[in-house]
């Protein structure tokens, strides 16, 4: 995935460090074999070489990946697009590399065309490869990862743990001494907050995602890695970053990426309607959450 992972747990009898360790590393390594961009023999890389009209029998957690890109993708009109994998290269964020000049005319044109969720089609546990369509999971795998790394430790027995892969976490149970996993929401380089925002990670997951990490400049203008499926383009710099919590952190990825797109205004009253947990930190230093959010804060107290 092109980031680091850390766990912290404490395992039951019997289970050594290392055995945490391989459980982890395990899990991590099946989801990039199965749904990374980056890795030529993935099966996201063979279905997107794939003939057009063939259809594609997907492991089951590339299937329950798919299944839930596709409910984002609905819920949000096309907000979150797993199928943007041309684009994310096209504006050099890809696998292709980077590129000298952002795109423009019929060259955007062309390739946003082959684009769209709704191409996407399932039969059973097969996907159908419409033809010219790349599919770019990076905006809710990640999330996925860490979902399949606890599962791996809770199937050695852990029922406390931290899974943090590339800043997004979850967490589960309660530290050694009883206190629950306290994490603060990371404010973007460049920003300042007059208190950061600490969560605990009981039964929660949190995702953040931001124009900080991955971006590019262009005529002074900064441009995020995250692709707008309804212009083709980057998406606008008025959010530094987005934070989720959510049950899962598949859903805490996926959701940033909607809230990213959408943007502050319309994202916070799409966000409350649904009653996510999320804050936005804005590029003028600002900071907004949603109810969802202050309600828990109100509830917390960390030492």
């Amino acid at each position: 995935m092109g980031v680091s992972w850390t766990v912290q747990a404490c395992p039951p009898p019997g289970v050594s460090v290392e055995d945490l360790r391989v459980a982890a590393q395990g899990a991590a390594n099946a989801v990039v074999l199965q749904m990374s961009g980056w890795e030529p023999g993935s099966d996201l890389c063979r279905f997107n070489r794939a003939d057009p009209g063939s259809w594609h029998d997907l492991p089951a957690d590339f299937a329950a990946v798919i299944d839930g890109a596709l409910h984002w993708a609905r819920e949000s009109d096309g907000a979150f697009d797993p199928t943007v994998g041309r684009l994310t290269d096209l504006w050099g964020f890809g696998p292709a590399g980077a590129r000298d000049a952002p795109p423009a005319g019929q060259e955007l044109d062309g390739l946003w065309s082959q684009c769209g969720w709704a191409r996407l089609q399932r039969r059973g546990g097969a996907l159908l490869q419409p033809g010219g369509l790349d599919l770019d999971l990076s905006g809710i795998a990640k999330g996925f990862g860490v979902d399949a790394v606890m599962r791996a430790l809770q199937a050695l027995g852990v029922r406390h743990a931290l899974v943090e892969i590339g800043g997004e976490l979850r967490g589960e149970g309660v530290r050694p001494d009883g206190q629950p996993w306290w994490v603060t929401i990371e404010t973007p380089p460049g920003l300042t907050v007059a208190e950061p925002i600490v969560i605990a990670l009981h039964g929660l997951s949190l995702a953040t995602s931001g124009d900080y990490r991955r971006f590019r400049m262009d005529s002074g203008r900064r441009r995020s890695h995250t692709i707008d499926p309804r212009t083709g383009a980057p998406v606008g710099a008025a959010a530094a970053s987005v934070s989720v919590l959510a049950e899962t952190c598949m859903d805490a990825d996926a959701l940033c990426t909607v809230l990213m797109v959408l943007g502050p205004e319309t994202g916070m009253v799409w966000a409350a309607q649904r009653d996510i947990a999320a804050c936005w930190q804005l590029r003028d230093g600002s900071e907004q959450m949603t109810a969802a959010l202050a309600a828990m804060l109100d509830d917390e107290h960390p030492l």
